[in-house]
């Protein structure tokens, strides 16, 4: 089967849902993180998706393609670093930590994947 939306794709259905689940949980972060710690780990989350988007529509360009993927495991990995301070931070708790962390692995790793495999563009 042909994929023809970035909605399709397994990698974008489990970044938009792992950013669904931190901004629910980052609900309950304090009123004094609202423009610092909330909003990073929101922007970031939702950056993988949004820039999934953008990096299905340039993959008949490779070089675009493997540049984009590579902004969304930047995204991936800062995303990491937000749950690393709420943990820290004690807003989250480690299961809560521990579940989305190994998502953000595993978008890490499907993104990996789809880059060392760009020409085929099979996802």
């Amino acid at each position: 089967m042909k994929i023809r939306s970035h909605t399709e794709l397994d990698v974008y259905k489990l970044a938009f849902d792992s950013a669904m689940e931190i901004f629910e949980l980052s609900k309950s972060y304090p009123k004094e993180e609202k423009y610092s710690l909330t909003d990073q780990v929101r922007r970031s989350s939702r950056s993988v998706c949004s820039n999934l988007a953008e990096t299905f529509r340039k993959r008949k360009y490779q070089k675009a393609f493997i540049s984009k993927l590579s902004d969304c495991e930047g995204e991936a990995a800062e995303t990491q670093v937000w749950l690393d301070f709420s943990l820290k931070c004690n807003y989250i708790s480690m299961d809560q930590y521990k579940l989305l962390y190994e998502k953000f692995n595993h978008i890490l790793g499907k993104l990996v994947n789809m880059a060392l495999h760009s020409e085929k563009r099979t996802y």
